[in-house]
């Protein structure tokens, strides 16, 4: 029984050896930590790259906002990135644009890896199973060993003995004039507060002058040829000062001339325009009779609806005249033609009454028509011919005739 036992465990320490003896074996580091976060089989899988991982090991905590949410499941190495797999909760939702950072729980804790949201830029899309976190957004902290050896490098190699020096001619520099320091450094908080208050409209004018020097940049052909162009303007302006000169001098006396006047008138010109007052009132309160009458002489005598009326290519019109011809010879200055030949009138055929007669209109009794004497003579136009003859039978000569 106890040959057999030695015989066990000298196999046993001789697998051992050359299962250690074949494997890269680095302390205890090359052990993964027991446990870890239960992620299920639906968990998805993200990869993180990074520069150096430290002594992150396999089944390390993956947190969220310090919430552990997914563990570690492999380390690899491509090149010289690190390659991290890790493993999270289904329920967790992270951005397409996530960040990762290499943290650790306190100064000398355990390493984990923190999934973060984006601060820089907006959030989008969804962190998927087979996502890569690249190295642009991925960053890990200082340990606590390279803080100390930047301080033993100060401490040792540094000029720290300078810095007594340096406190005693601050103090030579200082003493006295503590009040003007302290209200210097009032003031500088004041300053300093009244920039931050107004850091957005700084920004905003840096902005603007962006867009201003690129737009002068743009210009600067134009630029180029103003500065050329400028000094023979300016040449010729100084040829011309003895002119221009003038002309503001004559402009000097312009105005005094014109304040005179305007002085001197000023009454007169309120006068009148008060006198215009009515004027441009009752033009106001015609308002849009005044076109409306004026738009009607374009088709005088005719109204506006004057082409809706014509159904062919004439119009007819219809006049009425009122003339009175017994006055005629007083208005125009002309005697009365007096027809030589009476003008025979038309004779009717009245059918005879039953019993025999002829029907008689009843006679009308004459009544004298007065003729006004001492009317106004309207003077004789040149060129009109005398006394119209008794035997011309004209239209007026008609109708004198037909009322005799």
């Amino acid at each position: 029984m106890t040959a057999t036992r030695l015989w066990r465990l000298a196999v046993l320490v001789a697998a051992g050896s050359v299962v250690l003896t074949g494997c890269k074996f680095e302390g205890a580091a090359s052990f993964p930590l027991p446990g870890g976060e239960a992620t299920g089989s639906d968990a998805y899988e993200v990869t993180v790259e990074y520069t150096d991982v430290l002594d992150l090991v396999r089944q390390s905590a993956v947190k969220v906002d310090d919430v552990t949410v997914g563990s570690v499941s492999d380390i690899s190495l491509d090149g010289f990135t690190a390659r991290v797999k890790v493993r999270v909760r289904p329920d967790v939702v992270l951005p397409a644009n996530a960040r990762a950072s290499l943290r650790q729980t306190s100064l000398l804790g355990e390493k984990f890896v923190s999934l973060d949201r984006p601060t820089d830029e907006p959030a989008r899309g969804r962190l998927r199973d087979g996502d890569l976190i690249p190295l642009a957004r991925t960053v890990r902290g200082t340990e606590i060993e390279e803080v100390l050896s930047a301080l033993s490098l100060v401490l040792n190699g540094g000029s720290l003995e300078q810095l007594q020096t340096i406190n005693r001619e601050l103090v030579n520099a200082l003493e006295g004039r503590e009040s003007e320091i302290k209200d210097v450094l009032t003031q500088l908080d004041t300053f300093v507060g009244g920039l931050d208050e107004q850091k957005q409209q700084i920004v905003r004018a840096l902005d603007g002058l962006d867009r201003l020097t690129a737009r002068l940049a743009d210009q600067r052909q134009t630029f180029a040829v103003a500065l050329r162009d400028i000094p023979r303007g300016s040449a010729v302006l100084t040829e011309q000062r003895q002119g221009l000169v003038q002309v503001l001098q004559g402009l000097d006396r312009l105005g005094d001339v014109a304040t005179r006047v305007i002085s001197a008138s000023q009454r007169n010109t309120v006068a009148d325009l008060r006198a215009l007052e009515p004027i441009l009132r009752n033009l106001n309160e015609a308002g849009r009779d005044l076109p409306r009458s004026l738009e009607l002489l374009t088709t005088y005598p005719f109204p506006r609806t004057v082409s809706e009326g014509i159904k062919g290519d004439y119009a007819n019109l219809f006049l009425t005249v009122d003339a009175n011809l017994l006055t005629l010879e007083n208005n125009t200055g002309l005697p009365l033609p007096v027809p030589s030949v009476p003008v025979p009138l038309p004779t009717l055929s009245v059918p005879p009454l039953p019993g025999g007669g002829i029907p008689r209109a009843p006679a009308v009794p004459s009544v004298p028509v007065p003729v006004p004497t001492g009317a106004p003579l309207l003077p004789k136009a040149p060129g009109v011919p005398g006394p119209l003859s008794a035997d011309r039978s004209d239209l007026l000569g008609l109708l004198l005739g037909g009322l005799t």
